[in-house]
This record gives structure tokens, C-alpha cells and sequence, in this order.
């Protein structure tokens, strides 16, 4: 059974920082390309930031040099380092693992991140 449980989340001011985590299980994650996702308030899911499992990288250009993606492949755990956070930063977080650009299971409950201006 797969799990994604998303950790991290957090009531942070403007300009502050907040560090994401990603502890998957029931999945080979060394070979699965992983993503992060958010959806805000009545908006759609989008892609923040994607890591392939040789470690390349890309980034929405809303978040580009403001968030680091990275990945443990011992631990079995994606995360998302964000800084220089932003208002509209805020939504709800989802990691995911991805096949030729589409999320791969089920969403997980994601984590809140609300940023406060």
C-alpha cells in the first residue's frame, strides 16, 4: 500500500522560511521521480518543484531561487525547502512520485502552509 505523509507545514510570516518533508512508503523511491504540488483556496494543484532519481530538478517560475527540492533516497523521503516565503505562497502542500509528468497515486492529506503577510 502506498503512503505519501506530508510533514512541516506552518503558520510563518512573510520572508520567512519553513522546510517540507515527504515520507513515502510502499514504493521504490530510489527510481521514481518525485514532485511537490500545492492547491490554494479555490484554485487547481499545480507543480512547485519536481526531482527526477538522478536528481535534476525543476521549479515553477513562481518559486525559482526561493525553493530548494531534495531528496533522501535512504530515508525514502522528498523535501522542500522554502524561503523568502511569500503571501501567495500560501496553500496546501502534496508530494507525489511522477510518471511522464503526471502524479502517480493517490494524494496524500498535504500539510498547510499559510504565510502571513
Amino acid at each position: 500500500q502506498v503512503q505519501l505523509v506530508e510533514s512541516g507545514g506552518g503558520l510563518v510570516q512573510a520572508g520567512g522560511s519553513l522546510r517540507l518533508s515527504c515520507a513515502t512508503s510502499g514504493i521504490i523511491f530510489s527510481i521514481n521521480a518525485m514532485g511537490w504540488y500545492r492547491q490554494a483556496p479555490g484554485k487547481q494543484r499545480e507543480l512547485v518543484a519536481a526531482i527526477g532519481n538522478y536528481g535534476d530538478t525543476i521549479y515553477a517560475d513562481s518559486v525559482k531561487g526561493r525553493f530548494t527540492i531534495s531528496r533522501d533516497n535512504a530515508k525514502s523521503t522528498v523535501y522542500l525547502q522554502m524561503n523568502s516565503l511569500k503571501f501567495e505562497d500560501t496553500a496546501v502542500y502534496y508530494c507525489n512520485a511522477r510518471l511522464r509528468g503526471s502524479a502517480l497515486y493517490n494524494w496524500g492529506q498535504g500539510t498547510q502552509v499559510t504565510v502571513s503577510s
